[in-house]
Parts: C-alpha cells; sequence; structure tokens
C-alpha cells in the first residue's frame, strides 16, 4: 500500500514537481507533464508519450535524449486532459511536426485525439500511433481494441530512436505502426495495488492464487490459476506469446527478438533474474535470438505484484533502433552525445486570461452557476470513497479521486471568474477547461464537454431561461454522446444523462419552472443511474470484465445522479 503522500488529489502533481526537481538536467516542468530540458535539434520530429500517472518510469522517467521528446502526465491511473496533450506537444515541438503514442485505453483515445485535431488546426503537423500490445485484452481479430502495456516501451524507443536519426514524420509513424504490429506482450498478477488514501487495494487476488492477463491500471485478470514456481510462470508466458506470432512470421525459428521482462511494482528484481534465467533457456530452445533483453521496471502499476513479458520481433532496422542509445531519468543505453541545456528565455511563457465582457443579469446568472458548481464539489468529496469503490468492481478505481480533482478546480476556477466579472458562458468555460484539465480520464473530458455545451446555450448577456437551460442540456448529451460514442444501454453515464435531458425538456416545455423541472429530472436520473445495476458494460475499461460489473450501479451514471440532485437544491428560489 501507500504511505507516503498528504492529499490524494494532490498526489500526482507533488510527484511531478519532486521528479522535475530531482532531474532537472534532463526533464522540465511545463503544464501538462515534462518535456526535455536539453536542446533537440530544429526539424526533429518530437514524440510526445503520455497517460496516467502511477506507471513509472513511465511516462516522465522516459524522457530524454533516444527517447521522448516530452510527456502527458495524468493523474493516478487517469488520462491526461487534452489541454495537457497539446500543451506538452507545443512545447516538444521544434518544426519537425509531432508523434503521439501511448496505450490503448478510452480516456487517453478521446484526450489525445481531442489535442492532436487542435495541433493540426494550429499549424502543427501531429500523427498518432496507439500501442496494443497486450494479447490477453482482445482476440487476434480485433487486435485494434487490445491495450497497451509494457509494448508501450518498444514503440516509443523505435520512434524516438528514428527521430533521432533524422527520419521524417510520415517515416517515424511507419516505424511506430511496424514496432506496434511486432510487439506482443502478457502479464500476471499476485496482489493489487492501493491508491493513495483507499482502504483497499483495487483488486485482491485471493492467497496461493495468480490472476492472468491483468491490466496496468490495476482492472482484474481475465484468469486465476495457482501460483507457479519461477519457472512454470517463464512457461506460461513464453507459451502465451509464442502462441501468436505477428504477420509475416510463420516460425520463431531464426528471429530476433527484444525481450522486456516487466515488474509491475512489487516484484523484486531478484525474483525477475530467476524468472529471467528460464524465460532465457526457451527462447533460445525455440531457436530465437534475443537481442539486448531489459529485466526490471519500465511500465509499473504502481505497488501491484506483478509480471509482464515482452516479445518485440526485429527486422534489420527495428534492431537498430532498438539497441540505440538513450539517456533520461529512468533509463540509460549506450553513450550519447554531448548537448546543452535550454535557456529559461527559450521557455514561452503562458498567456494571460482575457475575460470577455458580460451584463448585469448574466453575472448574475454566473454567481448561480458557482453556486451550482460548489454543490458539485462538495457532493463529489463526500462520495469520492463510494465512487471509488464502484469503480474498482470491474475498472481502475480512479472515478472517485477523478471526480475530485475535477470538481475541486471547476469551483476553483469559476471563483475566479465570477471575481473577474465574468458571465454564465465564460465561468462555464472556464469551469469545463480546468474540470477537464485537472481530473483527465474520460469522465474529465465528458464533463468538460458537457459545461461547455451548457455554457455555450446560456451565453453571457441576459438572464437565461429555463428554455435555454434545457436548450444547453440538450447541447451537452449530444456533445458526450458524440464525443464518447456511447449509447443507452452501454451501462455509462449516458444511461442516466438521456432520461435527464427528456424528462427536464419534457417539465421546461410544459411550463414548469427550472427548479422544478430539474428536481423532476434529476429523480428521473437518480432512477436511471440504479437500474444500471442491472447491466452489462460494453464499453471502457469495465467491459473486458463485465460480468463482475452485474449487481453493481455504473459509477459514472450514480455520481450524475447525486450531482444534479445536488444542483437541484441550489435552484430552489433561485432565478438563472
Amino acid at each position: 500500500m501507500t504511505r507516503l503522500f498528504n492529499d490524494p488529489t494532490e498526489f500526482a502533481d507533488e510527484m511531478i514537481d519532486g521528479f522535475v526537481s530531482a532531474n532537472a538536467q534532463q526533464v522540465r516542468r511545463v503544464a501538462g507533464g515534462v518535456v526535455r530540458s536539453t536542446r533537440t535539434p530544429d526539424g526533429t520530429v518530437a514524440l510526445v508519450i503520455g497517460g496516467g500517472s502511477g506507471h513509472y518510469p513511465a511516462f516522465g522517467g522516459i524522457v530524454g535524449q533516444g527517447l521522448a521528446h516530452g510527456a502527458a502526465m495524468g493523474n493516478l491511473f487517469a488520462s491526461p486532459s487534452a489541454q495537457q496533450v497539446e500543451s506538452v506537444a507545443t512545447a516538444a515541438n521544434r518544426g519537425g511536426g509531432v508523434l503521439l503514442s501511448y496505450g490503448n485505453y478510452a480516456g487517453d483515445v478521446l484526450h489525445f485525439t481531442q489535442a492532436e485535431q487542435k495541433l493540426n488546426a494550429a499549424g502543427i503537423p501531429t500523427r498518432t500511433v496507439v500501442v496494443t500490445d497486450d494479447i490477453s485484452s482482445a482476440p487476434v481479430a480485433e487486435k485494434h481494441k487490445r491495450r497497451g502495456i509494457a509494448g508501450d516501451f518498444t514503440v516509443f524507443k523505435a520512434a524516438a530512436a528514428a527521430a533521432e536519426e533524422g527520419y521524417t514524420l510520415d517515416e517515424v509513424v511507419r516505424v511506430a505502426e511496424l514496432a506496434n504490429e511486432r510487439t506482443r506482450s502478457v502479464g500476471v498478477a499476485f496482489s493489487g495495488c492501493t491508491l493513495p488514501g483507499a482502504d483497499e487495494p483495487l483488486f485482491s487476488v485471493p492467497e496461493g492464487r495468480m490472476a492472468v492477463g491483468m491490466g496496468i491500471h490495476g482492472e482484474p485478470g481475465i484468469d486465476e490459476t495457482d501460483v507457479p514456481t519461477a519457472d512454470e510462470l517463464a512457461s506460461l508466458l513464453v507459451d502465451s506469446l509464442l502462441a501468436e506470432l505477428p504477420d509475416g512470421i510463420h516460425s520463431p525459428e531464426g528471429h530476433r527478438v527484444g525481450v522486456i521482462l516487466n515488474g509491475l511494482g512489487s516484484v523484486k528484481y531478484e525474483e525477475l533474474f530467476v524468472v529471467y534465467r528460464h524465460v532465457a533457456a526457451l527462447l533460445q530452445n525455440a531457436g530465437l535470438e534475443v537481442v539486448d533483453p531489459e529485466v526490471g521496471e519500465l511500465v509499473t502499476s504502481f505497488d501491484m505484484a506483478g509480471v509482464s513479458l515482452t516479445l518485440f520481433w526485429l527486422d534489420d532496422e527495428l534492431e537498430r533502433f532498438w539497441r540505440a542509445p538513450a539517456d533520461t531519468p529512468a533509463y540509460r543505453k549506450g553513450s550519447v552525445g554531448a548537448v546543452q541545456q535550454l535557456d529559461p528565455s527559450e521557455v514561452q511563457e503562458a498567456e494571460a486570461v482575457v475575460i470577455p465582457e458580460a451584463d448585469e443579469a448574466s453575472q448574475h446568472a454566473a454567481a448561480v452557476v458557482l453556486r451550482a458548481i460548489d454543490a458539485i464539489a462538495t457532493v463529489v468529496d463526500d462520495n469520492a470513497d463510494e465512487l471509488g469503490r464502484i469503480d474498482a468492481v470491474a475498472g481502475d478505481g480512479d472515478h472517485g479521486i477523478g471526480m475530485q480533482r475535477g470538481a475541486r478546480a471547476a469551483r476553483v476556477a469559476a471563483s475566479e471568474a465570477l471575481a473577474l466579472g465574468a458571465g454564465a458562458k465564460t465561468l462555464l468555460e472556464m469551469s469545463a477547461s480546468a474540470w477537464a484539465n485537472k481530473a483527465g480520464g474520460t469522465s474529465g473530458a465528458l464533463w468538460g464537454v458537457a459545461l461547455s455545451a451548457v455554457g455555450e446555450a446560456l451565453g453571457d448577456e441576459d438572464a437565461p431561461s429555463a428554455a435555454a437551460v434545457s436548450a444547453g442540456i440538450t447541447g451537452a448529451v449530444d456533445g458526450i454522446m458524440s464525443f464518447g460514442k456511447a449509447e443507452v444501454g452501454d451501462k455509462t453515464m449516458v444511461d442516466a444523462l438521456v432520461p435527464f435531458r427528456d424528462t427536464l425538456a419534457r417539465e421546461v416545455d410544459g411550463g414548469a419552472a427550472l427548479a422544478d423541472a430539474w428536481k423532476r429530472a434529476a429523480d428521473a436520473a437518480t432512477q436511471a443511474a440504479a437500474a444500471t445495476a442491472d447491466l452489462l458494460p460494453r464499453m471502457g475499461r469495465a467491459r473486458p470484465h463485465a460480468e463482475k460489473s452485474l449487481g453493481t450501479v455504473d459509477a459514472g451514471a450514480y455520481s450524475f445522479g447525486l450531482i444534479v440532485q445536488a444542483i437541484a437544491a441550489t435552484l430552489v428560489g433561485k432565478t438563472v
């Protein structure tokens, strides 16, 4: 378990600050993560990686010469926001374009895709390669749905080395895609991981048993078996990976592979070496030549006790990149050339916030909205532990802490906006940006979309009507369903959102006052959220463990119900 922390919601930020302080010769802090503190030649393709914190050395620990140019670092086990990714990529860009690469998780896909669109629109050519190496997370026919686990590292290493050699963006993308296609991983766990402030691990494994196929965010495994000997584990891992060869490879005989035996957080290096002893023998017996094996921690899962094995099937080009030198805070290979430190004067300062003008009526409405956001933050704080517990049943357990970070950030941003004279639209837009940026993860992106849509409907002029609020909710639902691709019945936040929208619209159209209409809609959302206990998830990290969630409500739907009920209480006697 995690023993050393202050406020759990600030753990990731405080960790990054300490990491940068300890490694200032290689990395520097930017909004959203870290970039190299050393000079990169102009025209070089910038590799920007990222994901949730809690996986060190991934992601910040492998920023430096020969590896990544920047890392967007989200909250613990939560994807960085689009704003964070965009900020890191802009800082890392040296004129050769940007390659974004990350593990295939729903929140990461949402945020990185949004950032890619913004970067391209800003004139920075940007491409994406998503890592899908985990053979346990989807069958061969659905390789595109697989998670990225320790195989992240082989893709990052190959792409970064190609960029160091001066490859163009198109060529770096080709290399990264080939590396991903030729990478396969499988993992096991003996115990779950415990996030800072949590009383229980995200999942548990019975004494004497081992979970097979778990994910790096604490997702439970897809099978269980008795804990084997070290040699038996080596055989299980090697046999699993040799049973699925990359396209174009028909037999292991005569091929070269890069190998990673990766510790997930609590397995000692000595244990890994005992396992690797038999892994190496098995690979040799299969006719494989092992090239520069890595044994240690490269992509962890906080304090999880577990191990993963990765095979990286090499050709001449990929082998050159696999062997290429690198020098980062957590990973070194060979000898790199001397580089200059960036001068502080070269670091671009953040632009000052500009508040659009708003009339008195909209400023009054903004004050009501602030009270609603304050109520959101309060109810989320009061229920954060329960939200995390619900989410951990079949997911990664970060919903409570993510919602806390988002709601608290939105409250601070809303307070600052109101003090600067913002109207309802601007206050909600600033709150939306703060929520998405601080929370990260899928829920952070979706709540950012929701608040922005409501703000657009309310505007910064005149007192918004009940019809405008209803239209804003309709826009929020449309935006969330378009952005997140979920539908009613998928066991997501949408299952509570749609009944809320429909009931609110019907009541407002029938002439009900906003407070009354909102309360009836909130009751409908609460009932719909409770009904998600009977559904099986069809999206997100819970999907591979659908049966585990039967009988438990969806965390996103449940938190939405709590939030709209809290807002209902603030609207009594208020005019918006």
